[in-house]
């Protein structure tokens, strides 16, 4: 059976947990999550980066440092993983749901200015697949009505837009370190701050509400609880398997590269005769290869090839269910004009193995896989 995802393990990642071990500090913020934060934010010219427990409480704490107040409305796509809208509701917010893209499978940015309304405080720009959502047009619209763009960056560490990775463009990023992340750390993530205004409260945020981090620089005599906050802070074995895997991040994603273009290479035929559409990447948009997904006719010819393909050993799985439709969204949010794409489109997605390691005798036996079925 060829599994849809593996955890990435280059190798070297048992020497640096080990390492921490031995060093008797592994609760977080040791020299191993330094040396995470320092890399991504040389490697992404970040202004500052904190590594968080998870994809999910970078998010939750970027919500907490927008303020947002109780019936403030956040702008979110529909297509997206539950944290992307759990984050807005746990501060209060209302969410407003708008219609993606066919092509990208992304928010489309030319429904967003639609959707404001005097409530309206934040924009989520989750990036999905690794591709860039059309950040100039949702910066421009923020900017003119003075709101904070938060990047869900959660499948986006490497690509970039224009040139500049993501995470770094909006008001604040949020990246994903999860074992089916391109990079893990088991459970991870990190908050990419781009205004300085927010650094300060960040660390009392991440660790649970105390100046704790000014205490440890000198800059206070002693440490003590000054604001809300929480338990965002990850374990340093957590970071040392991290940094392992980012001292590799070019030898991963070319890795993953090579998969991607098996896959693009196999179906041009099939997409040239219309039988099916693949993964689209604007020629502004550099990607990382987190996915390869590609899309069938209809709900039933997706159930039909994942059922064939599992058949015949290939994991194939679906993504999201339009979070719009789910008794959390009705409760929680409303859909701000009409779902034109956002149902249609993710019935027929289905997104085939992708992961450091996959062989290329594997790929392309999952692709031989494909074709025979849809050549029957």
């Amino acid at each position: 059976m060829i599994n849809f995802n593996i955890p990435p393990c280059i190798g070297n990642e048992y020497e640096y947990v080990k390492d921490a071990i031995e060093s008797h500090k592994i609760c977080g913020d040791g020299k191993y999550t330094k040396k995470c934060h320092e890399w991504m934010e040389k490697r992404f010219d970040a202004q500052k980066v904190l590594l968080t427990t998870s994809g999910t409480t970078a998010l939750d704490m970027a919500l907490m440092l927008s303020d947002i107040q109780p019936g403030d409305e956040v702008i979110v796509p529909s297509f997206t993983f539950s944290s992307t809208a759990t984050a807005p509701v746990t501060v209060g917010a209302k969410l407003v749901f708008v219609d993606i893209r066919p092509d990208t499978m992304n928010i489309d940015e030319n429904k967003i200015e639609k959707a404001i309304t005097d409530r309206t405080k934040v924009i989520i720009a989750m990036h999905y697949a690794g591709v860039s959502c059309d950040m100039d047009k949702i910066m421009e619209i923020a900017r003119k009505h003075n709101l904070i763009v938060i990047e869900d960056a959660a499948q986006g560490v490497m690509s970039t837009y224009k040139g500049r990775p993501l995470g770094t463009i909006g008001d604040l990023g949020c990246y994903s370190f999860h074992e089916t992340k391109n990079f893990s750390m088991g459970e991870g993530g990190a908050l990419v701050i781009n205004n300085s205004k927010y650094n300060e409260r960040a660390e009392i945020l991440r660790e649970k509400g105390t100046n704790r981090a000014r205490f440890f620089r000198g800059q206070v005599d002693k440490y003590t609880w000054v604001d809300k906050g929480g338990s965002y802070l990850p374990s340093e074995l957590n970071a040392a398997y991290l940094w392992g895997q980012l001292l590799k991040a070019d030898e991963i994603t070319e890795d993953r590269m090579s998969t991607w273009n098996i896959y693009r290479e196999a179906f041009n035929t099939l997409v040239k005769n219309g039988r099916l559409e693949i993964q689209n990447i604007p020629e502004e948009c550099t990607h990382n290869a987190h996915m390869f997904y590609i899309k069938c006719k209809d709900l039933e010819d997706r159930t039909n090839f994942i059922s064939y393909m599992k058949e015949n050993g290939v994991g194939c799985v679906f993504h999201y269910v339009p979070l719009h439709s789910a008794p959390a969204g009705i409760k929680f949010g409303r859909f701000d004009g009409e779902d034109i794409y956002t149902t249609k489109e993710s019935e027929r997605l289905v997104r085939l193995p992708m992961y450091y390691g996959l062989s290329k005798e594997d790929a392309e036996y999952v692709t031989e896989t494909a074709l025979k079925y849809f050549n029957e």
